[in-house]
């Protein structure tokens, strides 16, 4: 096993122990914590040196769950923030990652770009030495091929203080190395797209709990991305708040005379929950009067003309039922929230209303993408292209 030479492996819950009697108030190392293995390793090996290493967990629409951090802590004994960086990963998609996009939606390369900036401001902000990440040489054809981890390195500006312990020594020391701060010795040297050293170290380390390998962020997955890119390219200036309202019940878009409509149906009470939640002002909420029903939220619903508003109460209504047995004419009320007293009564006739009423089907998506990203490659300046060659997406035929 590759890291038994040159580490001294101490039981998983006594290092544990060892970070809360440091009081954990200035942690040495900020180590940036997804939830899976990989992550949870980086943070074990630097916590058997001894260092108090405080885990950095970021949320936003595509990944990560504050929910999860509580258990987290339980299972793995390990101290654990969590960050909300939404907004400011909404601000990089509408301007467009400048490393492009993956074979779907996910800007990978920009993404740990932007959570390393975060990162570091953070670790700056409650004085710790450096950051250290779950990333492995070679696991990853897009984001961890060794020029690209030294292009995200580079690009975040976080160069000297970004340490990868599972791959270390097969990377140029760092200056939480070299200051003796951390001993390189008892780092490992892990690569390639295998788990099984990672699975070995697991065991020694006592974690029997193993999260489930791949995936996390929806970013990657086509059913998710066509919503996401809709809310992207038709909203004025999309929010966190609007890409995270893309996660919930079933999504329809109206278009008409140059305008764009969103409606969005509830699947179940827990998205009736959520969508109640998600009101903001000008929003409106449609649910049937007097029977059964999903509810809908309607962005911005408040400045819909009423031909469209009566429309996608139609359409609500054909999601219930009941509404479908009555036969006839029923009511979906709308109003601000769930609160608001002021409510406008439609009676409308339940009918699925596919042709005004759809989403944009993934193929025409990618297409879209696709030519962006032509135009962007078209218009990259000649000596940028060979600086970005280890991202796999910028061929956009592999998209």
């Amino acid at each position: 096993m590759l890291w038994q030479e040159n580490s001294l492996v101490r039981p998983l819950r006594s290092t544990a122990c060892l970070a809360y009697k440091r009081g954990m108030s200035t942690p040495d190392i900020i180590a940036l914590f997804s939830g899976g293995l990989d992550s949870i390793l980086a943070a074990k090996v630097l916590e058997r040196q001894g260092l108090a290493v405080r885990c950095l967990h970021f949320i936003t629409p595509f990944f990560g769950s504050a929910k999860a951090v509580p258990y987290w802590h339980k299972v793995y004994g390990l101290d654990i923030v969590s960050r909300d960086v939404s907004e400011a990963f909404a601000t990089m998609l509408r301007q467009r990652p400048e490393h492009g996009f993956g074979k779907v939606m996910n800007p990978c390369v920009d993404c740990k770009i932007l959570l390393l900036r975060e990162a570091r401001k953070y670790m700056e902000s409650v004085g710790a030495a450096g950051l250290a990440t779950g990333e492995v040489l070679g696991q990853r054809p897009m984001s961890q091929r060794r020029d690209t981890l030294h292009l995200i390195m580079r690009d975040a500006g976080v160069g000297g203080i970004l340490l990868r312990p599972l791959s270390a020594t097969h990377l140029p020391p760092t200056q939480m190395e070299e200051s003796g701060l951390v001993d390189r010795t008892r780092l490992l040297s892990f690569s390639g797209r295998g788990r099984r050293d990672q699975l070995d170290l697991a065991a020694e380390l006592g974690i029997t709990e193993i999260p489930t390998p791949g995936g996390g962020c929806r970013l990657t997955e086509k059913e998710n991305a066509r919503r996401y890119w809709t809310v992207l390219t038709l909203l004025p200036e999309a929010s966190g708040e609007d890409f995270a309202l893309a996660n919930l019940g079933r999504q329809f878009w109206h278009h008409e005379d140059g305008r764009h409509y969103w409606l969005c149906i509830g699947r179940n009470s827990a998205d009736n929950d959520r969508l109640a939640a998600a009101v903001r002002p000008g929003d409106l909420l449609l649910r049937l009067r007097d029977l059964a029903g999903p509810m809908a939220l309607a962005r911005s619903g408040t400045e819909w003309p009423r031909p469209v508003l009566e429309s996608a109460a139609a359409h609500v209504a054909s999601y219930a039922p009941k509404a479908m047995a009555h036969g006839g004419a029923v009511a979906v009320r709308a109003r601000q929230g769930m609160e608001d007293e002021a409510a406008l009564d439609l009676d409308v006739l339940p009918q699925r209303l596919g042709e005004a009423w759809g989403e944009t089907p993934w193929d025409d998506v990618k297409a879209v993408i696709r030519a962006e990203a032509r135009e962007r490659f078209a218009a990259m300046p000649h000596g940028r292209v060979t600086d970005r060659d280890a991202v796999e997406n910028q061929d956009p035929s592999q998209m």
